[in-house]
């Protein structure tokens, strides 16, 4: 669904993106992993048109997205840190939304699981950290859309909607959505994913199945398998450097 061909990202002197390529099919969960600064954040938002490669192309459903921002109309994102008019109340934001996306079909599993209409009265300004979070949790699955990019999805919320949330992805994958999903809770995305992507320093590294991945290493859970792949790779460099 999304064809990602020798892609570049320069800021000034910083290489954010170096030479990336990756085919992201339907039907799967992708974990994008690597360390802060290693381009993942610029990845998902040159997927989302935000940011404009300076080289290579990508594809969405076989068509290229530069110049044409319909596609976006197919992706839920949930951005690591939401920004939103701050004197805004909660109800007002999901409605200026929905003006909008002018979409017909809505999901608002999440505003109903997290209780959101109890507080839509309350300001953006307001909010704690974790509600603001479960805010952006439930615009990202509003439009029921074929694709979700989730940053760090369950940052700052607490236990209870952390499981909420999970539920709630493992649905969608079955529904054969394609996920994006970037966490430093490794464990999270051994639950969530099928696929995983390993960035680092601009560059991509691993491309596979987490089960192929933990087949090659020998391990069984996704974080000894990503440390023990960056053992491996250091070794090899190093002995051919």
């Amino acid at each position: 669904m999304i064809s990602i061909k020798q892609v570049h990202k320069t800021f000034g002197k910083l290489h954010a993106l170096n030479d990336v390529s990756l085919e992201l099919a339907s039907g799967k969960s992708y974990a994008l992993i690597g360390p802060n600064g290693s381009g993942k954040t610029t990845l998902m938002k040159s997927i989302l048109g935000l940011v404009v490669p300076t080289s290579g192309q990508i594809y969405f459903d076989g068509k290229l997205i530069a110049r044409d921002w319909q596609y976006r109309d197919k992706i839920g994102y949930m951005p690591q840190i939401g920004r939103y008019p701050e004197n805004m109340t909660i109800g007002q934001l999901i409605d200026m939304i929905k003006n909008i996306r002018q979409q017909d079909t809505l999901d608002e599993e999440l505003i109903d699981a997290f209780k959101l209409y109890k507080m839509f009265g309350k300001r953006m300004h307001a909010l704690s950290g974790g509600t603001r979070q479960k805010v952006s949790a439930a615009l990202a699955f509003l439009f029921d859309t074929p694709v979700l990019i989730l940053d760090e999805p369950t940052a700052g919320l607490d236990p209870v909607s952390v499981e909420l949330l999970k539920e709630k992805i493992q649905h969608e994958k079955r529904r054969g959505k394609l996920l994006i999903i970037t966490s430093h809770i490794l464990s999270d995305l051994d639950e969530l994913t099928t696929d995983v992507a390993y960035i680092y320093e601009g560059k991509l590294h691993y491309s596979n199945s987490i089960e192929a991945l933990k087949t090659e290493t020998g391990e069984k859970r996704l974080g000894k398998a990503i440390a023990t792949m960056i053992t491996q790779k250091q070794l090899i460099d190093s002995i051919n450097a």
